[in-house]
C-alpha cells in the first residue's frame, strides 16, 4: 500500500476514535508520567503543553508512599520522612506492579527493600503496621495512591476536576503490567483512555516541532527502575514505531543497590558490624547512596556521611566516580545489548539513525553517554529535551488530542508494536506464534487448532509471550478451558484462537469451537497477575475513604500559604520606601516589625501545623498589622490612593488566585 494512502486511512481512524471518545470526555485530559522513582504530569493547554509543578513548585513528584498511626503522605511529605520511618515508606512499586511473587524479581527486591513483602493470591502485597494491625496493599493500590497525587497536582493547577488522563508505561511491559496500571488508574478515580509506551511519548517530545523530513530515531530510556530501547521513523506526524527491546528490571535502582551492597561490605570491615537487619539504618544509607550517585554526575568524586549510623558508628566514606562506574560497569554495558537488537529487527545498520534521544534521569550517567557515543561510533548523543519530562510532554500530547485540545496537532498519528512475540501452548510444550513481534497494533490474529486425543471434550488454552520455541522459556500470560467440544476422533474439531491487541497493547484472547456449528466463546479477563472486579471496586471505596483527608491537607497547605503571603506582604509594605516604610511612625514600624518576626519565627518552627494553628496565627498578626495600615491609608498616606496597596482591600485581602 502506498504509504500515502496508509497514512490517510490512520488519520480517518485516528479522527473517527477521536469523534466517538469526544462524546465521552468532558474536561481536560492530562498525561501523567508513571515514573519508579519520579512521576511527572502534563497538559496541553493554550496550545503547548505545560508541566505542572506540585505544591513546592517542584516539576517531578517522588513516587512515594508513606503510613503513619495517622494519615497517608504522598510524594515530597513521605519522601522526607523515609529515614524515620522506613519500614512503611514504599518506594519503586513499579518494579512490583503487575507480577507474580514467584517471580524471580521480587525476590531479589524484596531483599533490598525496607518494608515487607508478602504473598498474597500468588501476587506481592505490601504490609504495613499501622495501629498495631498489619494492612496488605497491592502494587495497584499503591500506585493509584501516587495517581491520585498526580491528580490532585493538576486539579489544583487548573482549578477544575481532572477525570481524564493518557498513563505512560515502559514499552517492554507485558499485558499484565499494562491491565494493573490500568487497574491503578481505575482505583484513583481516573479515567485511563490510553496507555502508551514511554519511549513513544519521548519521541513526540523530541519530534513534535521536525516534519520537515523523515528521520530515523534511536530511543533509548533508562529511568529508575525500568530501560527501554525503541526505534522510530517520523515522518509528517506520523510516529511509528519499527522495533523496541528493553528490561522491565534495569535502571537507577540497580546502580545504588550496587552502591549499597559495597557500602556494607565496608561496614562490616571497617567495624565488624552487619545493618541489613537494622532498617532505618539501611534507608539512611540508601538516601545517601543515592545523594551520591546523582553527585557523580557532575563531580568525579562524593563524600557520604552519616552522623550516628548504628550503635554509636559514625560513617564516612569517599566514593570516585570511577568506583562508581567499576562497580556497575557490567550493568551499564547491559544497556547496550538492547541498542543492538532493535537495529537488527529493524534491518537498519547504525549509520541509518538521526538522532540517538536520551530519556530518563539515569542517562545523566556520563559513563552511559560515553557508552551511547562510542557504541553509535562517536555520533554525540541528543541531550535536548528534559530526561525527566519528555515521557509526561508527550502524554500530554497525546491527551490534547483525544481531549480536542491539540487541534493544531491532530495530525500527529501513533503506529506503535507490540513488543514480543504472542501465542498458545501446543502439544510438546511448543510455543505456537499467533502474533509476530514487531506487530503493528492494534491488530487482531486468528489461527485454527483442533484436538490431539480422540473424544476429547476440553482443550486448555495457555497464553504465552516471548521469542523461544518452548513454552518453558516464555512468560505465561494466563490460561483458560474452552469445554463443550462434541466428542470426536483427533484431528477432526476445530478451535479457532483470536488475539486482540487494542491501542493500549492489552491482549485479549477467545477460543471458539466451529466443527458443528456449535461455538462457545472465553476472553481473558482476569488472571494470577490481576486484580478481580471486586478487588477493583473495594480499592476504588477505600481511596474515596481517604478523600476528607485529601481536602483536609489542601486546606492546611492553602492556611500555610495564607500565613506566609501575609508575612511577605507586611515585610514588603513595612521596608519597601515606595510603599509606606516612610509613611509609618517608626514605633508603629516597629510595632509590625516585632510582630511579623514572632510569628515568622513560629512559621518556621512549625512547618507541618494544623490549619486551625496558621488561621489562629494569620488572625493575631492581621490584628496588629490592619489597624495600623488602614490609619495611614485613612489620612490619605498610601500609595495609590485609598485602596493603597494592590488596590482595593490593602494588603490584608488574600487573592484566590496562585502567586506567579
Amino acid at each position: 500500500m502506498n504509504k500515502l494512502v496508509f497514512i490517510a486511512i490512520l488519520l480517518l481512524v485516528a479522527c473517527y476514535s477521536f469523534a466517538k471518545e469526544d462524546n465521552k470526555i468532558d474536561g481536560p485530559v492530562v498525561g501523567i508520567d508513571l515514573g519508579t522513582t519520579y512521576s511527572c504530569v502534563g497538559i496541553f493547554k493554550n496550545g503547548k503543553v505545560e508541566i505542572i509543578p506540585n505544591e513546592l513548585g517542584n516539576r517531578i513528584t517522588p513516587s512515594v508512599v508513606a503510613f503513619t498511626d495517622d494519615e497517608r503522605l504522598v510524594g515530597e511529605a513521605a519522601k522526607n520522612q523515609a529515614a524515620l520511618n522506613p519500614r512503611r515508606t514504599i518506594y519503586s512499586i513499579k518494579r512490583l506492579i503487575g507480577r507474580k511473587y514467584s517471580d524471580k524479581e521480587i525476590q531479589h527486591d524484596k531483599k533490598l527493600l525496607p518494608y515487607e513483602i508478602v504473598n498474597k493470591d500468588s501476587k506481592p502485597y505490601v504490609q504495613v503496621d499501622i495501629k498495631g494491625e498489619k494492612k496488605n496493599y497491592s502494587a495497584e493500590e499503591i500506585s493509584a495512591f501516587i495517581l491520585i497525587k498526580m491528580k490532585q497536582i493538576a486539579e489544583n493547577f487548573l482549578g477544575r476536576e481532572v477525570k481524564h488522563a493518557v498513563v505512560t508505561v515502559p514499552a517492554y511491559f507485558n499485558d499484565s503490567q499494562r491491565q494493573s496500571t490500568k487497574d491503578a488508574g481505575t482505583i484513583s478515580g481516573l479515567i485511563v483512555l490510553r496507555i502508551i509506551n514511554e519511549p513513544t511519548a519521548a519521541a513526540i517530545a523530541y519530534g513534535l516541532d521536525k516534519r520537515d523530513k523523515e528521520r530515523n530515531i534511536l530511543v533509548y530510556d533508562l529511568g529508575g527502575g525500568t530501560f527501554d530501547v525503541s526505534l522510530l521513523t517520523i515522518d509528517q506526524g506520523v510516529f511509528e514505531v519499527i522495533a523496541t527491546n528493553g528490561d522491565t528490571h534495569l535502571g537507577g535502582d540497580d546502580f545504588d543497590n550496587r552502591i549499597l551492597d559495597y557500602l556494607m561490605k565496608v561496614i562490616k570491615k571497617k567495624h565488624n558490624k552487619a545493618i541489613t537487619k537494622e532498617s532505618n539504618a539501611m534507608q539512611r544509607l540508601k538516601t545517601e547512596t543515592e545523594k551520591a550517585k546523582r553527585s557523580l554526575s557532575s563531580t568525579t568524586q562524593a563524600t557520604l556521611e552519616i552522623d550516628e549510623l548504628l550503635e554509636g558508628i559514625d560513617f564516612k566514606e569517599n566514593l570516585s566516580r570511577a568506583k562508581f562506574e567499576e562497580l556497575n560497569n557490567d550493568l551499564f554495558k547491559k544497556t547496550l545489548e538492547p541498542c543492538g537488537k532493535v537495529l537488527e529487527d529493524g534491518g537498519m545498520k547504525k549509520t541509518d539513525i538521526h538522532e540517538v534521544v536520551l530519556v530518563g534521569g539515569s542517562t545523566r550517567i556520563p559513563k552511559i553517554q560515553s557508552l551511547i557515543k562510542d557504541f553509535f561510533n562517536g555520533k554525540e548523543p541528543n541531550k535536548g529535551i528534559n530526561p525527566d519530562e519528555a515521557v509526561a510532554f508527550g502524554a500530554a500530547v497525546q491527551g490534547g488530542i483525544l481531549g480536542g485540545e491539540a487541534l493544531g496537532t491532530n495530525e500527529v498519528v501513533l503506529i506503535d508494536v507490540t513488543p514480543l512475540t504472542l501465542g498458545i501452548e501446543t502439544v510438546g510444550g511448543v510455543m505456537s506464534k499467533i502474533i509476530p513481534r514487531g506487530t503493528v497494533i492494534p491488530t487482531k490474529k486468528s489461527q485454527t487448532f483442533t484436538t490431539y486425543q480422540d473424544q476429547q471434550t476440553t482443550v486448555t488454552i495457555a497464553v504465552l509471550e516471548g521469542e523461544r520455541p518452548m513454552i518453558k522459556d516464555n512468560h505465561q500470560l494466563g490460561k483458560f478451558d474452552l469445554n463443550g467440544i462434541p466428542a470426536a476422533p483427533r484431528g477432526q474439531p476445530q478451535i479457532d484462537v483470536t488475539f486482540e491487541v487494542d491501542e493500549n497493547s492489552i491482549l485479549k484472547v477467545s477460543a471458539i469451537e466451529k466443527t458443528t456449528g456449535h461455538s462457545e466463546k472465553i476472553v481473558i479477563t482476569n488472571d494470577k497477575g490481576r486484580l478481580s472486579k471486586e478487588e477493583i471496586e473495594r480499592m476504588v471505596k477505600d481511596a474515596e475513604t481517604f478523600a476528607d483527608q485529601d481536602k483536609k491537607t489542601k486546606e492546611k497547605v492553602d492556611g500555610k500559604n495564607s500565613l506566609e503571603n501575609y508575612i511577605y506582604s507586611m515585610k514588603n509594605t513595612v521596608e519597601d520606601k515606595e510603599k509606606l516604610a516612610e509613611k509609618l511612625p517608626e514605633a508603629e514600624k516597629e510595632q509590625i516589625k516585632n510582630a511579623v518576626k514572632e510569628h515568622s519565627d513560629w512559621l518556621n518552627a512549625n512547618q507541618d501545623a494544623e490549619k486551625e494553628d496558621y488561621d489562629t496565627h494569620l488572625k493575631d498578626l492581621q490584628a496588629v498589622c490592619d489597624p495600623i495600615i488602614a490609619k495611614v491609608y485613612k489620612q490619605g498616606g498610601g500609595p495609590g490612593g485609598p485602596g493603597g496597596p494592590g488596590g482595593p482591600g490593602g494588603p490584608g485581602e488574600q487573592s484566590e488566585e496562585p502567586d506567579l
